[in-house]
């Protein structure tokens, strides 16, 4: 078993890829502020500079342009990777279906040999995707899923479900350190506004005056974390100990689409007019995370209400 024995008040020196997308922003900030030295590791297909521009000053920030598909090496000392490269939404993962797979398979594989040469801790994000269109409700980590493996989501929700089982194989094979969270829909300042998700969307479309777009008939049901509670979260599990998960991090508040879409045009004071249009194929219908797990283990659940994080979201957009 590798040795992970280190003060709690020593500096870390911990990579994050996807560090310049919108969680791993708000990771790298967040770890900064503790006082680690952060390795940010994105190729910018979905993140931007723009997201860590006001951490580039710190002595303790490096960002280094790269596409975990091909091979990484540091000789840097890494304690802790958080792995967070993948294109999250629909959008952005079905652009190229081929490299979000990739991203998956070479890229962990990467990642996790990075991990071992380093004797690193490493964290996979994996997603709530792995359910697939649930058939148990709400979901809890020992469901097993219901996931369409050729369908056109399946690059990215069959992509995490091998990305686990590498996490799972590198650990019984090399008894190498490992978490998995798996995230729920999440929220707050640093989306994309072209990602296709839906608070993204919602408001965008809120405050161009635009018609709401509803996929479906607005019934099916989303859970919605706000991104400061799901990085605490990620946190706790890299630094707890004898708990390698999955762990499921979300918001077990459940909303209808409509609702959310009701209430974002409240917020924003939008005379926008609520659309609909026919649902994707295999798109969920119900999205609710069981956190009994989290907080046992990790005596963590969200702290931040939806409204006021829906406040802090439409003012990062309006601006």
């Amino acid at each position: 078993m590798f040795n992970f024995y280190m003060n709690k008040n020593k500096q870390k020196t911990i990579l994050i890829t996807g560090g310049a997308g919108f969680i791993g922003s708000h990771l790298c900030k967040k770890l900064l502020e503790r006082g680690d030295k952060v390795i940010c590791l994105d190729n910018l297909f979905t993140g931007s500079k723009k997201n860590i521009e006001v951490l580039s000053a710190d002595k303790n920030f490096k960002f280094i342009e790269h596409d975990i598909i091909e091979p990484f090496f540091i000789e840097e000392k890494i304690d802790q990777i958080y792995n967070l490269a993948c294109p999250a939404s629909p959008i952005h993962y079905q652009a190229n279906a081929i490299r979000t797979i990739k991203a998956n398979t070479i890229g962990v594989i990467n990642m996790l040999g990075l991990a071992k040469a380093h004797k690193a801790r490493i964290l996979q994000a994996s997603t709530s995707e792995v359910y697939g269109d649930p058939a148990e409700h709400p979901q809890k980590e020992s469901y097993h899923g219901n996931v369409n493996p050729i369908g056109p989501r399946a690059c990215y929700d069959e992509g995490k479900r091998v990305a686990e089982t590498l996490f799972f194989n590198y650990y019984r094979k090399y008894k190498m350190e490992i978490r998995v969270a798996r995230i729920f829909n999440t929220y707050g300042p640093n989306m994309a506004g072209d990602d296709g998700r839906v608070v993204s969307n919602f408001i965008t479309q809120a405050l161009a005056g635009d018609d709401i777009t509803i996929y479906g008939d607005g019934a099916q049901t989303r859970s919605f974390c706000y991104v400061s509670d799901l990085v605490d979260g990620l946190i706790k599990l890299m630094n707890k100990e004898n708990f390698i998960g999955p762990v499921n991090l979300g918001n077990p508040v459940e909303l209808t689409v409509k609702d959310i879409a009701e209430k974002i045009i409240s917020l924003t004071g939008s005379k926008s007019k609520i659309v609909y249009k026919p649902l994707p194929e295999n798109d969920p219908k119900k999205r609710r995370p069981d956190i009994s797990l989290a907080k046992e283990k990790l005596n963590w659940s969200p702290a931040v209400d939806l409204e006021d994080g829906l406040k802090k979201t439409i003012e990062y957009f309006r601006k």
